[in-house]
């Protein structure tokens, strides 16, 4: 239902039995409305009013975020119950999960990164491997009950065996380790693979233990005698991960070369091979009746495969990192994926229907850039194109190609008809705005090429290779001068608006000034503890604005060197900085995944942008100031309106600041405060558009999931405003 319904009536409208995929509902009023069995995926509910609703038996193949970890998620175990979730990951730390509320039941903490995670057969146990040792640990207390040594080198993967009495363990030092789980004691060592064990699985009767190596084989053992009855050789990687379907009679693997093997258990024979990924295959989990099979991948996506016929069902779009683990529910209508964007997701496998693609960048966006009328934006992407967007419709213009890598900075020239693009292929390309056409390739050196900046007349091109910046003659194409004085690479270059100087940032932590006529350093600015991301002048020339990795902003006063302000707030490293028009506010994008405003007078926040689920790349605002482009590691584009940018308030102790805001002389349409519109994204250039509800007000009412999931979370977590009081809203 891709259509266009904005600012519409829908109150106590009653829809059953469909689907309102990539349905544009921003502003709608729907209060009252009943929705039963209905799939909302990619529907757009920005401002909607959603008063007293029932909408109940959702689907949604959108998954529902738990996040917790501040580090890569390395699995996730259900309980056989279906209640709780197990998470763990590389930030030393098991998470027990509340399936149905997402909220967090325990937290043990490791002495290591934890890389894997299992229930006991009946739930009352969880084990967990952290370096070279396996713990388990009370579910009912939370506390430690055994500690397990054996391993010399750090464990990779655990397994209980079906009647919970065993626990298997795989580690690098390419050893299987069996433990009595009752004693704590070893019982079996198994030792014969030639690279690391990544993978253990018991069969589903407990006879069989199967595990995958580094060394592109797959081992079956009696578990009763110690003795190998198998050898799988794929000869198409290394194995990454195996399972067992619930009957027992055939065994899944993943594998580096990007594909699932399915194996007779009774032959060794291979029977069929899964194509579809383009990555590593890190997990894969039967659905409990054996019918579909579940794989995660490098390439960020969950695919869902029909075992049977081995075509693929559906792939499930949304983590902005690799997928490294997957589980089904026992009950087999909810599958977990744990990722490296540090996020939990639960799906809908139900409905599990592959999201509408539109037409552009399918992996991260590391650079944006609006044209100087402000019609055109600019994107460059890992994905190796650069694209240019019409700002007003938000499609696509024209895909540049011809980069043989990943695309790190992009720049327009000052009259609009150039763009410039940098790459890790050692190349800078010159490209005619109008027809797409490249006009000149500037190459030569051996270096990637992190960043590219016009000077501001329009002649000169700085790029920034390896530990040098190089000048360029842009209509020659010749190469001016070389600026050396970096210790290590140069991330980041901009000239002042005079022209007269350039800024550039480097991995060395610090910043330099050059006279751009003699190449000569004016200034060494040193202040940040890491590496130096961006680099900023602000349009009158004075103050030099720069980020870095170590999560922090300064302000620089170009004429004499000295650090001005530093500007904190950020919980990651800062990858963008951009000085609005006038110079009264600097935008900043970080790999927290938000985007802040900046008062450049005072050195406060002023504004905080939250909608992005990757890492902030790149932010530009247009040329009048009213909306900043922002683009993410997630894959997408988001366009924000910040002519308007206001705090609100809304809280249980502010009632009287919420009543204000909500009278009727600020209220648009649906009742909707138009300081609120800051927040808002206006326009999203995507390859998968997402549910999206920011600014939605929620006042009662019901949003149940076919899980019986209470959904109000997530719409919270989509900026939806959750209200407790209808008399709020009342004028007076």
């Amino acid at each position: 239902m891709k259509v266009d319904l904005k600012e519409s009536c829908f109150e106590n409208i009653k829809i059953r039995n469909t689907s309102l995929i990539g349905a544009n509902l921003v502003r709608c009023d729907l209060s009252g409305s009943e929705f039963e069995n209905v799939i909302i995926s990619g529907v757009n509910l920005n401002q909607a009013k959603l008063f007293n609703c029932k909408w109940r038996n959702l689907g949604i193949n959108e998954g529902i975020e738990m996040n917790g970890h501040a580090d890569i998620v390395n699995q996730v175990c259900f309980s056989p119950d279906e209640k709780s979730l197990a998470s763990c990951s590389d930030d030393n730390y098991v998470i027990l999960w509340d399936v149905k509320t997402e909220k967090r039941k325990y937290v043990l903490q490791g002495k290591r990164q934890v890389k894997s995670v299992c229930f006991s057969s009946n739930g009352t146990a969880l084990a967990s491997c952290s370096g070279t040792f396996v713990y388990v640990w009370n579910l009912r207390t939370g506390k430690q009950i055994l500690k397990l040594d054996g391993s010399s080198k750090a464990m990779i993967s655990i397994c209980y065996s079906s009647d919970g009495t065993t626990l298997a363990s795989c580690s690098s030092d390419r050893s299987i380790l069996f433990w009595d789980v009752k004693t704590g004691q070893q019982k079996i060592v198994l030792d014969s693979h030639s690279d690391d064990v990544r993978s253990v699985c018991f069969s589903p009767d407990g006879t069989t233990l199967a595990y995958g190596s580094g060394d592109h084989s797959i081992r079956l053992w009696d578990v009763k005698t110690g003795q190998q009855k198998a050898q799988l050789d794929s000869n198409f990687g290394e194995v990454m991960s195996i399972i067992f379907s619930p009957d027992g009679t055939i065994l899944a693997s993943g594998n580096t070369e990007d594909f699932i093997c399915l194996w007779d258990v009774n032959t060794g024979q291979q029977k069929a091979q899964l194509d579809g990924h383009s990555g590593t295959v890190w997990s894969i989990n039967f659905s409990p009746d054996g019918t579909i099979l579940a794989s995660s991948s490098d390439d960020k996506s969950i695919r869902l495969w029909d075992v049977k016929t081995g075509q693929q069902k559906a792939k499930l779009d949304g983590h902005s990192g690799y997928v490294y683990s997957i589980c089904f529910s026992p009950i087999g209508t909810i599958l977990a994926s744990g990722s490296d964007d540090g996020s939990i997701r639960l799906w809908d496998v139900k409905i599990g229907q592959q999201k509408a693609e539109l037409e552009g960048h399918y992996s991260c966006i590391n650079s944006i850039c609006f044209s100087p009328d402000g019609t055109t934006l600019a994107s460059g992407s890992n994905d190796k194109s650069t694209r240019l967007w019409d700002v007003k419709t938000g499609q696509q213009k024209a895909e540049l190609d011809g980069h043989q890598s990943c695309i790190n900075s992009i720049c327009f020239s000052p009259d609009g008809t150039t763009l410039a693009s940098g790459s890790n292929d050692k190349s800078t390309r010159l490209w005619d705005v109008k027809t797409g056409q490249q006009i000149a390739k500037l190459e030569g050196y051996s270096g990637y090429v992190y960043t590219v900046s016009f000077s501001p007349d329009g002649t000169t091109l700085a790029s920034g290779i390896n530990k040098s910046i190089h000048l360029w003659d842009v209509k020659s194409g010749q190469q001016k001068a070389i600026l050396d004085g970096h210790s290590d690479d140069v991330r980041t270059v901009c000239f002042s608006p005079q022209g007269t100087s350039l800024a550039s940032g480097s991995q060395d932590d610090y910043i330099l000034l050059w006279d751009v006529k003699t190449g000569q350093q004016m200034f060494e600015l040193d202040g940040h503890s890491y590496w130096v991301l961006s680099v900023c002048f602000s349009p009158d020339g004075t103050i030099l604005a720069s980020s870095s990795y170590d999560d922090s902003i300064c302000l620089w006063d170009v004429k004499t060197g000295q650090q001005k302000a530093q500007l904190d707030g950020h919980k990651s490293c800062v990858n963008s900085i951009c000085f609005s028009p006038d110079g009264s506010t600097l935008a900043s994008g970080s790999s927290d995944k938000s985007i802040r405003l900046w008062d450049v007078k005072t050195g406060q926040q002023a504004a905080k942008f939250d909608g992005h689920s990757g890492c902030v790349n790149s932010v530009c605002f247009s040329p009048d100031g009213t909306t900043l482009a922002s683009g993410s590691g997630d894959n997408s584009i988001r366009f924000w309106d910040v002519s308007t940018a206001q705090k609100i308030l809304f809280s249980d102790n502010c009632q009287k600041d919420t009543q204000a805001q909500f009278q009727s002389s600020t209220i648009i349409n649906n009742g909707l405060p138009q300081s609120a519109t800051s927040i808002i994204t206006v326009l999203r250039i995507s390859q998968n558009p997402n549910f999206d509800a920011q600014g939605a007000l929620i006042l009662n009412g019901e949003f149940v999931n076919h899980q019986s999931l209470n959904l109000k979370s997530f719409f919270k977590f989509k900026g939806s405003l959750i209200l407790e009081n209808y008399t709020e809203l009342k004028q007076e």
